[in-house]
């Protein structure tokens, strides 16, 4: 009887995703998986945070334990207080500092909307399926930079 040899995967690919807004980022979860699931060779972990802050942190231990990229998904909704404001600015930063400090991409699957309809419809509504997106924007620039490394 031959051995079979086991098929490493290609890539590891973390999904990390906000609690807060449940709704709308279960959504965001459903449609980044499913599109990574379609991909040959991706190893995919979830990781479930609580809210939209704690993204840039989380994707910065997962990215320290060897995946190849994260797809960021939340959604901020704007309220009456200036604390969307913050939120927003907090996390942006947060994402790009560290794709700048480790080199691997992190795909910006966050919603920032003035109000629930708005983010509807960026899952699945009139506006397209924004998880769907950043699972493949994810993917993408890990080809490209993979495509860039080897061209010296």
């Amino acid at each position: 009887m031959k051995s079979k040899k086991i098929k490493k995967p290609k890539f590891k690919i973390a999904v990390v995703v906000s609690r807060f807004n449940e709704e709308i980022t279960d959504k965001l979860q459903d449609g980044a998986i499913e599109y990574l699931e379609e991909c040959d060779g991706v190893h995919i972990e979830l990781f479930r945070v609580p809210g939209a802050v704690e993204i840039p942190l989380t994707c910065q231990w997962v990215l320290n334990r060897g995946f190849d990229g994260v797809v960021a998904l939340g959604a901020v909704i704007r309220g009456e207080t200036s604390h969307y404001d913050y939120v927003c600015n907090s996390v942006t930063d947060g994402i790009t500092q560290l794709m700048l400090k480790t080199n691997k991409p992190i795909a910006f699957g966050i919603l920032t909307t003035e109000n629930e309809e708005q983010a509807l419809d960026r899952v699945g509504g009139k506006h397209g399926h924004k998880g769907r997106d950043a699972a493949q924007t994810v993917m993408e620039m890990i080809g490209l930079g993979k495509s860039l490394s080897k061209k010296k």
